[in-house]
């Protein structure tokens, strides 16, 4: 016999259980469907070894939108930790402020290599590229040639395991807009300054939930239990029919148990390209090429426990020296102190970037707990000796993969999507292979159910992160309406028109 819900949510991310909360606020029928046997959350679940707790990708709790401040605190309240932002970057065994503070850069540099920097970036500014089509591109007319090989170039293709020439520029100016060396400069000699516009700079503190950010979302998923709908945990959708206006649904529990739902609406925070796979009825061959075109990078997680000799507070350190293959460090307990069971012990997450399958991906737990050792050593953290534990815990599909043609291929699909499945809606990272942080994958959320209580799309939720300022700039909470996050998001007047 069938589930009947109204609305089925495949993923139990801060997409899906946003969705699933406000439409169960609502009283709305909802079923979530998670792969996970234990862990919701998606990327932003909490893992735990032998009671210390650890952040998959380090995720602060910030947000411009009132609605996503407001709704963490409805969730957690006290449980959230108000954290000092600390990060900075190492190159060369010298270690930088994050973001960049211009003179202490260029100080570090050295007066010849500062002098490159600094004519490197005059030359951008006076002849930039017009037309810029890569990360490479944008960067270099942002900073200069010699800034962008310091600090972007070797950090960015250790992310994305591909030549900066072929990352969509894109990428660069959605991470980084609004950040140049002549205001960093500026604001480093003038912090008050104020000429027209005011200078952007980065938070210096978030919340943070006290024992990490899958504490939100188990709470979460409580919330929707508690109201009446559905959490199912380790099952997996195999397959989406839309019949007769009706979606039909064929999920598999870890016992190898088939069951069948019914829906009005799905809400899919799946990857773009699983799902395209398994819909009926088949998508046509152009979109089935590009959404299979479509391509993830994955990433791990070597956790290091180690006696806490203070050896460094920041949140975490980029790695930007090319002699090592480690990214990002992770030091869990300037994330929360109760991340770690007792205090005179360290938690440091070493992170490294790789495709499934490649051999990063595929090397043993042990090699990998070797090679993180010797890598902290290598850059001056900790000797070797000083580890006493560690774990392993890989993701999958941690960022979806801005290359040249990732555009057009999610336009493809996004297209038949939107002609041929009505009351199917992407939201989230994966979901619509858009690089959300969490607070935009939860505003997806938001809006598709704005939308779905409406009766029509009221709401784009593709303009949610596009065009935005830096998404740790600014003030929390200061957009006050739903449509306000990034200057998001009312749908085209015609679409509006239609639904009225």
């Amino acid at each position: 016999m069938a589930t009947i819900a109204k609305v089925a949510v495949i993923g139990a991310g801060p997409a899906g259980l946003t969705a699933a909360y406000l439409l169960s606020k609502r009283s709305v029928p909802v079923v979530v469907f998670e792969r996970d046997p234990q862990h919701v959350g998606g990327i932003s679940r909490t893992e735990t070894y032998k009671g210390f707790h650890f952040d998959i990708g380090g995720h602060r709790f910030f947000s411009k939108s009132k609605q996503v401040e407001d709704l963490w605190t409805e969730l957690l309240g006290e449980d959230m930790l108000v954290r000092p932002r600390s990060s900075r970057i190492f190159y060369r065994g010298k270690y930088f402020a994050y973001p960049l503070r211009g003179t202490e850069a260029l100080a570090k540099l050295g007066p010849v290599e500062a002098a490159r920097c600094v004519l490197s970036y005059f030359k951008a500014r006076a002849f930039p590229n017009p037309n810029p089509h890569s990360f490479e591109d944008w960067v270099v007319n942002q900073f200069g040639r010699r800034l962008f090989e310091i600090f972007f170039k070797t950090y960015t293709e250790k992310v994305w395991g591909m030549s900066t020439k072929d990352i969509s520029a894109d990428w660069a100016a959605q991470r980084i807009k609004g950040l140049s060396l002549s205001s960093a400069i500026a604001n480093a000699m003038l912090p008050g300054r104020k000429s027209g516009e005011v200078i952007k700079t980065l938070i210096d503190t978030f919340r943070y939930p006290r024992k990490g950010p899958g504490m939100m979302w188990e709470r979460c998923a409580e919330r929707v239990r508690a109201l009446g709908g559905e959490v199912r945990m380790g099952e997996s959708v195999l397959q989406c029919t839309l019949e007769g206006g009706t979606w039909n649904l064929v999920t598999e529990n870890a016992s190898g148990e088939r069951h069948r739902t019914q829906a009005d609406h799905v809400i899919s925070s799946a990857p773009l390209r699983t799902l395209a796979q398994g819909l009926e009825p088949r998508l046509s061959e152009r979109s089935l090429q590009a959404a299979n075109a479509l391509r993830y990078r994955e990433f791990l997680t070597v956790m290091l426990i180690l006696e806490d000799r203070k050896l460094f507070d920041d949140n975490w350190i980029y790695v930007h020296d090319p002699g090592v293959k480690v990214g990002r460090i992770q030091n869990f307990k300037s994330w929360s102190p109760e991340m770690v069971p007792d205090p005179k012990y360290a938690c440091y997450g070493m992170e490294y970037f790789c495709f499934e399958g490649d051999g990063l991906w595929s090397a043993p737990d042990s090699e990998l707990l070797e090679l993180a050792k010797s890598e902290i050593e290598q850059i001056g953290l900790a000797k070797a000796e000083m580890i006493l534990d560690g774990c392993v815990v890989r993701q999958p599909k941690a960022y979806p993969v801005y290359d040249e043609d990732y555009a057009k291929n999610v336009d493809i699909v996004r297209a038949e999507l939107k002609e041929r499945f009505p009351g199917l809606h992407v939201v989230g990272r994966n979901g619509m292979h858009k690089y959300n942080n969490q607070d935009h994958s939860m505003m997806t959320a938001m809006l598709i159910v704005e939308n779905i209580l409406a009766g029509r799309e009221v709401y784009d939720v593709w303009r949610v992160n596009q065009d935005a300022e830096y998404h740790e700039g600014g003030e929390r909470g200061a957009q006050s309406s739903v449509s306000g996050l990034r200057a998001v998001p009312t749908a085209p007047r015609s679409l509006l028109q239609q639904g009225s």
